[in-house]
């Protein structure tokens, strides 16, 4: 079938929305008509270059649809079934879904390949020549053609537009500050950048009952969200935030802290190394750049203090029983996810939405599909 998608063709390019070719689902595959695809910092990565996967390759990885086809083998979705992607596939058999580590499953190996799981060749196509998949999925499109282990079926009550959040941005936010993080109630907690992952830390240190949290965020419009959303204080600066947290506990500084900047450095790793206290857990969930080696720490002060310095892949979540849950959260109140959104897009604007990320002017952009 013929079918529209936004292709990065060449990196610090612009997406360019345009007609593919979209063949049909093979063995353990789903065609999904799209509805709704968070805008999310990590498709920026691939633009450019932080994260070098292999072009050309339609973005998105955050999405929302509608089951309109089905491969051989596929038994547990039908057409007509609403889904979310997760932008990790899950097997349920390996061992790491096995003990709870959803996030970790084997069949991550395969993220950055942009081919299918099943037998690693291309469904999409354009220009005469195949076309690979952010995170596998390739979310900024009208359909795209996925593996069944992406995907989480999820009741009808909830806008797609909406429900695509829970596919990374919501789960790895908050899963970072309370799953990986380990805030408890009382604790102090830093998260240092407030987009689309960092105001859902600030969701899940509110949850965790959070005596103190406190939001960095160079742009005002991201603090006083960070405020609205929960956050006790919020401050523009790494050195202000230190001082404040200092304060704030008479100098045992903070438990939690959350890096989700949109572009990771190895010298804020030892700031916020420098904001935790004793056993301070500093919880690192926002991409750095493949080629970055370098780490800017003080190794005595990690060892005299037992401080702790923790990855985060997808909120150390487990998609298939935490997308479920977290719908429940927002039927009953629990989360917020429309006020995430900032501003919805047409397919045609993904490239205005990008702008408005990278400026300062969202938290998170949806394209509504």
């Amino acid at each position: 079938m013929k079918t529209r998608a936004a292709i990065l063709w060449d990196r610090q390019k612009d997406w360019v929305v345009e007609e593919i070719e979209l063949d049909p689902p093979k063995r353990g595959e789903v065609l999904v008509k799209m509805g709704g695809s968070g805008l999310c910092h990590s498709d920026e990565h691939i633009r450019s270059g932080d994260l070098p996967w292999p072009l050309p390759m339609i973005g998105g990885h955050e999405g929302a649809g509608t089951v309109e086809e089905v491969g051989p083998d596929v038994t547990w979705l039908k057409p007509g079934d609403r889904i979310i992607f997760g932008f990790i596939p899950s097997c349920g058999r390996c061992a790491a879904c096995s003990v709870g580590m959803q996030n970790l499953c084997e069949l991550g190996m395969y993220l950055g390949d942009g081919t299918q799981i099943s037998d690693h060749t291309a469904r999409h196509h354009a220009r005469g020549q195949d076309v690979g998949l952010m995170c596998l999925l390739g979310t900024f499109a009208d359909h795209t053609v996925v593996s069944e282990a992406n995907c989480i079926k999820i009741d009808d009550d909830i806008p797609l537009n909406t429900a695509c959040l829970l596919g990374c941005g919501v789960i790895t936010g908050w899963g970072s500050m309370v799953n990986t993080g380990e805030a408890r109630p009382g604790d102090t907690a830093v998260v240092v950048g407030v987009g689309g992952i960092g105001i859902n830390a600030v969701q899940g240190g509110v949850s965790a009952g959070v005596e103190y949290l406190v939001a960095v965020d160079p742009v005002e419009f991201k603090r006083d969200m960070a405020l609205k959303f929960g956050a006790t204080h919020a401050v523009a600066t790494n050195e202000e935030a230190t001082e404040l947290v200092r304060d704030l506990t008479q100098g045992r500084m903070a438990n939690v802290v959350v890096n989700t900047m949109g572009v990771g450095e190895g010298d804020q790793i030892g700031a916020s190394l420098g904001m935790a206290g004793k056993r301070g857990r500093v919880v690192i969930t926002n991409l750095h750049r493949a080629a970055e080696t370098s780490v800017a720490m003080s190794a005595l002060d990690m060892v005299l203090f037992e401080k702790q310095l923790r990855g985060s892949c997808f909120g150390s979540a487990n998609p298939r029983v935490d997308i479920p849950r977290f719908l429940q959260l927002y039927r009953n109140g629990k989360i917020k996810l429309d006020e995430l959104v900032t501003k919805r897009y047409t397919l045609d604007q993904v490239n205005e939405g990008y702008d408005d990320m990278l400026e300062g002017r969202t938290i998170r952009g949806v394209l509504s599909l």
